[in-house]
């Protein structure tokens, strides 16, 4: 201990700069200027809010087929559910609390958008006592 030297002062474990310290403008510049390596790249898409931008799939979609997109419900199952469902004087909630789905997978099923589930299309076959699928579409559900 005689030995320290009290006008002396020693740092140990220096920090060195964060990551954002040296992106900062000024550690750009500093670097600059003493001719150091200066590397900058640009992120694909960096910066702004892309959420409701045209992707690039956006052409290739218009492209497709007929052939590529899903089936929806036929216009004759259609109206099928819907005169099923009026002729027992149910509305589409209670029909669809019946199946035990939402009121607006019936809504979509009546309108043409859902895309056919086999499921589904059996709990209202045997809900609403008709076939709603193969070649006696409309007759009573036969009992086995």
């Amino acid at each position: 201990m005689a030995e320290a030297d009290w006008s002396e002062v020693t740092y140990i474990g220096k920090r060195p700069p964060k990551a954002s310290q040296l992106r900062s403008k000024q550690a750009i510049n500093a670097a600059q200027r003493s001719g150091g390596d200066v590397e900058t790249t640009k992120k694909f898409d960096g910066g702004g809010n892309k959420q409701h931008s045209t992707s690039k799939n956006t052409a290739k979609l218009d492209r497709e087929t007929e052939e590529l997109h899903h089936d929806t419900v036929s216009l004759d199952v259609c109206k099928l559910i819907m005169q099923g469902r009026q002729a027992k004087g149910w509305t589409q909630k209670e029909l669809a609390t019946k199946i035990n789905e939402k009121q607006q997978i019936i809504n979509e099923y009546e309108s043409g958008k859902a895309i056919p589930n086999q499921q589904i299309m059996n709990k209202l076959e045997r809900q609403l006592g008709m076939k709603l699928r193969g070649r006696d579409k409309g007759h009573a559900l036969g009992k086995k």
